[in-house]
């Protein structure tokens, strides 16, 4: 089971949905970096379910605990194990539908493929086992503001036919990250903020589910990260964008809009600005043949809507047999507002292996 990313900075997560804990170990992590539990719980706490009243109610609170790789809240270059247990898990809501595929989730591929599966709650393919990518991610932030420069800003741009046309000012990423978490949504309109609210939760009503988009940036990234063909910088972010649960696609830069223009509307002209080679506009996102050009990195993720909702819906069960499914449990009616870590997270720790990398390559010392 693919369970490992990273080539330097190499993260491998563990656990199931409704298992004893769920969490993550990163190996090379540099030794020397000041790091405690309160560097990895903000982002956890905005992932954590029951945050607001758009997301599920499961009461967990989501503590982490580093089990090792620190002493005396540095880093000593072990590996690092996370771990955050569970509290609320509620077996029950599941026994009744264990030998039942539920629609557009993992139960028959996983199945198909291993034989014996984790039922409850989706078990490894749950959406909760992100927890040891977000834990990891913010390690991988602090690395990269602290070290690199490098700032991470995601937020929601579309949920349904509701979408973000606003501008973004990327140079003032803290007043943005303000704006953005100043509402459940994490849409960086209020306005916009109320009406995504009212869909959700008229949604949630009608026992529906909803899909949507979260575009996020990378500022700081120097050119020349990325290597080229098959390790290409947007590759990378691609394959672990969609190693997300419920992601359906992903845009870099102009993504699909650039099938509409001709070269001479989407090619970024390039200038010198401060003695600094930058380009007019963005449509690359950030990459050019693979390689950062030391503009923002961009991208935009699409998320499906949630698999599992209140209506009656037909499907079949382990025996082959067609039956009725109806499920019972604490679900997302939509899964944006949760994801926003989710993705920032998956960006750090591509990056932070571009990162080390690179400095591998300069200095062969990974110390910090």
């Amino acid at each position: 089971m693919g369970s490992t990313l990273g080539r330097i900075f190499r993260v491998t997560t563990y656990g199931e949905s409704h298992g004893e804990a769920l969490g993550c170990v990163i190996e090379n992590c540099p030794a020397g970096l000041a790091l405690t539990v309160d560097d990895i719980q903000p982002d956890l706490d905005r992932r954590r379910p029951g945050q607001s009243r758009i997301t599920t109610p499961r009461d967990e609170p989501d503590r982490a605990r580093i089990l090792s790789g620190t002493f005396e809240d540095k880093t000593i270059g072990a590996p690092i194990a996370i771990a955050v247990f569970n509290e609320n898990a509620r077996e029950k809501d599941y026994s009744d539908i264990k030998e039942i595929f539920r629609p557009s989730h993992a139960d028959y591929t996983y199945h198909a493929r291993y034989g014996h599966r984790a039922w409850r709650g989706g078990g490894r393919s749950s959406a909760r086992a992100t927890i040891g990518i977000v834990a990891a991610g913010a390690i991988a932030k602090k690395i990269l503001r602290e070290k690199a420069g490098v700032e991470i800003v995601g937020y929601v741009s579309q949920i349904k036919n509701l979408k973000f046309e606003g501008d973004i000012d990327l140079s003032q990423i803290r007043a943005l990250r303000e704006t953005i978490e100043a509402n459940p949504v994490r849409v960086p309109d209020s306005a916009l903020a109320d009406k995504m609210v009212r869909l959700i939760q008229d949604t949630r009503q009608a026992g529906d589910s909803l899909g949507g988009v979260v575009e996020c940036a990378a500022v700081g990234v120097p050119a020349g990260w990325g290597d080229p063909v098959f390790d290409r910088l947007d590759a990378l972010i691609a394959q672990a964008m969609l190693a997300i649960p419920a992601t359906k696609g992903i845009e870099i830069g102009s993504g699909f809009a650039a099938a509409e223009l001709t070269g001479r509307e989407h090619n970024d002209i390039f200038e010198m600005q401060n003695g600094k080679v930058t380009t007019r506009t963005n449509h690359s996102g950030g990459i050019q043949g693979g390689i950062s050009n030391g503009m923002p990195v961009t991208f935009r993720v699409a998320f499906k809507p949630t698999a599992t909702i209140s209506h009656e819906q037909p499907s079949v069960n382990e025996r082959g047999e067609n039956v009725t499914l109806k499920v019972k449990g604490r679900h997302d009616p939509c899964v944006l507002p949760r994801a926003v870590p989710i993705v920032e997270a998956m960006l750090a720790l591509v990056l932070v292996d571009q990162f080390l990398l690179s400095q591998t390559a300069r200095y062969e010392n990974l110390s910090i």
